[in-house]
């Protein structure tokens, strides 16, 4: 069978995530991954398209697999299930990496759902090591506790007029953890500037008129937490349980059952996570090789 390749394109989003979501619903049972996360990634202000995008076609026009590669470091390779065993996999890894090679890059990385057995033996077998494990939280929603709001702090669903210092409360809580700051631009479109973005179910926490604590939320099958910082010198005091306590309440008011988010085993924050009633769903493990 011939799969012909092409560029992705931002019409192409809908079907990508329709072989994203197949892939999670095999191995979960449901797809988790939030409809519009492609369509944002794919509009990301960094991305060239013609240059960092690869699908796959069946001969009926079908699309069945994409990869993308961010920056020479970062890669994701999807394949449909009915498509699998087929070598599209191996197909589009060769892409991604001679894409870094193409960019300069050191490394590429590449997240791997630990339930794909397929795809990280094909990783294990390139010589690609355990960079970093991500882990999938819930909170059931049902009957969850409110804690108290610490003294002197004040929560607030999301005020658009103050997007450029949300910006910068997360991206200053995540500067020791990422390879580079995101320009407000590029945040923006992978956050406030989705379809499923939930100004009222996000929270902001407030220190007089200060900005200390963002809570970024997504409207899905469930409730999801893109994004949850708090500023350096106001850890500790329990602003982070207070702003999930209010999202959640959000969230169980819209009627969804569970409040979900992922975490990164390089920040550290599980144990806080698992501190303020989340557990672990699944887990996905990131994979790098040296160029």
């Amino acid at each position: 069978m011939e799969f012909r390749s092409r560029a992705a394109g931002v019409e192409d989003a809908q079907a990508i995530y329709g072989v994203i979501a197949a892939g999670e619903v095999g191995w979960h049972g449901a797809a988790e991954v939030v409809p519009d996360r492609v369509g944002a990634d794919l509009r990301r202000p960094l991305i060239d398209l013609d240059l960092d995008t690869l699908v796959l076609e069946a001969p009926d026009g079908e699309l069945v697999a994409w990869a993308w590669n961010h920056g020479g470091k970062r890669a994701q390779v999807d394949v449909h299930p009915s498509y699998r065993g087929l070598g599209l996999g191996a197909r589009l890894l060769d892409w991604a990496e001679a894409r870094s090679r193409e960019v300069g890059s050191e490394w590429i990385a590449q997240t791997v759902d630990d339930a794909d057995k397929a795809g990280t033996e094909l990783l294990q077998q390139r010589q690609y090591d355990v960079l970093a494990t991500n882990w999938l939280l819930e909170r059931p929603l049902g009957d969850a506790p409110t804690g108290e709001v610490p003294t002197g702090i004040r929560l607030a669903g999301y005020d658009p007029d103050r997007a450029a210092e949300v910006h910068d409360v997360i991206e200053d809580a995540f500067a020791a953890f990422g390879a580079r700051r995101k320009s407000f631009d590029e945040w923006a479109e992978l956050t406030v500037a989705r379809s499923s973005f939930l100004p009222e179910a996000s929270t902001l926490a407030y220190d007089g008129d200060a900005i200390v604590g963002v809570v970024i939320a997504l409207d899905g099958e469930e409730g999801y937490v893109e994004q949850l910082a708090v500023e350096t010198g106001h850890r500790n005091r329990g602003i982070a349980r207070a702003m999930l306590d209010r999202t959640a309440a959000e969230f169980r008011r819209m009627g969804r059952d569970n409040l979900i988010l992922w975490t990164h085993s390089g920040t550290g924050a599980l144990a806080m996570y698992e501190h303020l009633g989340l557990r672990v769903r699944r887990s996905t493990t990131v994979y790098r090789l040296m160029l």
